[in-house]
């Protein structure tokens, strides 16, 4: 690999969205390979862009800054990757750095050894979990992962985890075609992956619930119509090659 790029959506991220740029530029700066980190900047109503600008111009000078004013979080990591991602690998996390960017050297291994898609869990390996979420989310989890694997990606055990990388190639495939753009994105990635005969390979990260998030209950709902959608765009072949 001779690139990495990083796409962050952030929706009002004021308050965590500088330490994240800075832990990330820190570390990747050591590595030895370019990266670059796009911002994409989410119907946000705080100062979420201009701080990603100042940045920009001045400590995290490999970090740029989109700013999207419709959609939701699926449309920022597809605008993102579509329209600034240049990378050899392109991945996606998300701003409150739950998953550390460190945890991107367990996915270049499979890359290697023929992997187009890697995807970060918090289920393969539990024990990485640092700080867990509430138990009534945990069900819900867990429990829409079986309905999701049921209906569209047998085997994948964390479709919702913010954490994923793919080559070049597949994302630039893969995400022209995605039409969920706000919180189910992530099972239509897969979906349309699998259907387009990507290799996928899911690993155990370390994650931390920070708190704060942006997910509302609502979500759980939106994701489950979105999840029907999907499985009738696969049966029609709208992600077929």
């Amino acid at each position: 690999m001779k690139k990495l790029s990083v796409v962050i959506p952030a929706y009002n991220e004021e308050k965590r969205i500088a330490e994240t740029l800075k832990n990330l530029d820190g570390y990747l700066e050591k590595q030895n390979y370019e990266y670059e980190i796009v911002v994409v900047v989410n119907n946000t109503k705080d100062r979420t862009y201009e701080i990603v600008q100042e940045l920009e111009k001045t400590t995290v000078q490999n970090a740029k800054a989109m700013n999207l004013k419709e959609g939701g979080k699926g449309n920022a990591v597809k605008r993102g990757i579509l329209e600034s991602a240049s990378g050899d690998i392109i991945m996606f996390m998300d701003a409150d750095n739950a998953t550390p960017i460190s945890e991107i050297e367990k996915f270049l291994p499979f890359f290697d050894q023929g992997y187009d898609v890697v995807i970060g869990s918090r289920y393969t390996n539990p024990d990485l979990v640092k700080v867990k979420q509430p138990f009534y989310r945990i069900l819900l989890s867990r429990l829409s992962n079986m309905l999701i694997q049921v209906m569209a990606v047998p085997g994948i055990k964390d479709t919702q985890l913010g954490f994923k990388a793919f080559t070049n190639t597949a994302a630039k495939d893969i995400f022209p075609l995605v039409t969920v753009l706000r919180w189910g994105f992530d099972m239509e990635v897969l979906t349309i992956a699998l259907k387009r005969g990507y290799k996928i390979k899911e690993v155990g990260v370390s994650w931390t619930e920070h708190g704060g998030g942006h997910v509302p209950m609502i979500a759980y709902v939106e994701s489950l119509i979105d999840l029907f959608k999907i499985k009738l765009r696969s049966l029609s072949g709208k992600y077929n090659k």
